[in-house]
């Protein structure tokens, strides 16, 4: 095979991939607390032909070399963990972080996602769960009847109860946080978990030592900026274009030898 034809072909590859991506972030400009991701490529190995500084004459060094390359990859995704913006719900149960952390959430399978969705609803037993019915950790129950719900910028949860005009405190929301947010593995429905890249989490009340602080009646929306992910739309078309135009005109190349031979 002629180098240019597979050298084109990895760069349609490459640039496909990045169309994915986008296409992806802006599958999800609406979804709560959604960070974009980002397509990291690296070019392949080079083929040497002539070795840089190799020695032309018995005193003299070539100062470049013949170096040719073989084309590029796609070698991670990345996510973008800048904050999204903070907008108004009036949703008692709707929590946003300003800051770093995540929620915890406690999985069918006993296993702890993380989230910064913090739409929330009341379980069937008044445990505060997410939209799909897990169960927020720590545990904190509602009483049947209550009303005045109140989530403090610490995670402080307090209702009024009948016969109490004093708020009754039923516990605090704590937030992890982790040393490489982008080492975390997305899972879907807007939850990761953790791995070796991410580190373990460190839990503490909103606020503290770094931790970001809650704010009630609010949603983080996407970070996704739509004006940027269309730029690099129309840029990876050009580029997909280019390639292409580069295999079609290897190909006429050939066309053309297979003609004169």
């Amino acid at each position: 095979m002629i180098p240019a034809l597979w050298v084109s072909k990895t760069g349609l590859d490459a640039q496909q991939e990045q169309m994915n991506v986008i296409s992806n972030n802006l599958a999800n400009v609406n979804t709560t607390a959604f960070k974009r991701d980002r397509a990291i490529f690296e070019d392949l190995i080079y083929q040497t032909v002539r070795q840089p500084g190799g020695s032309s004459t018995e005193t003299n060094e070539i100062p470049s070399g013949l170096v040719l390359g073989t084309g590029v990859q796609l070698v991670a995704t990345t996510k973008n963990f800048t904050e999204g913006n903070i907008e108004p719900t009036n949703m008692p149960l709707d929590v946003a972080i300003q800051g770093d952390g995540f929620f915890q959430v406690l999985q069918s399978d006993g296993t702890i996602a993380y989230t910064r969705d913090g739409r929330f609803q009341v379980g069937f037993n008044g445990e505060i769960v997410t939209e799909d019915g897990l169960l927020i950790q720590p545990t904190i129950t509602l009483p049947n009847p209550s009303s005045g719900l109140d989530i403090a910028r610490d995670g402080t949860i307090s209702v009024k109860v009948p016969g109490s005009d004093i708020p009754s405190v039923l516990g605090q929301l704590q937030i992890a946080q982790f040393v490489n947010n982008a080492g975390l593995l997305p899972i879907g429905n807007n939850r990761y978990i953790q791995t070796v890249a991410s580190g373990a989490p460190t839990l503490n009340t909103p606020g503290q030592q770094g931790m970001g602080t809650l704010k009630q009646g609010f949603l983080e929306s996407s970070n996704v900026n739509v004006v940027e992910e269309l730029v690099n739309m129309i840029e990876t078309q050009r580029a997909y274009e280019m390639n292409s135009k580069a295999i079609q005109t290897v190909d006429a190349m050939l066309q053309y030898i297979n003609q004169i031979a």
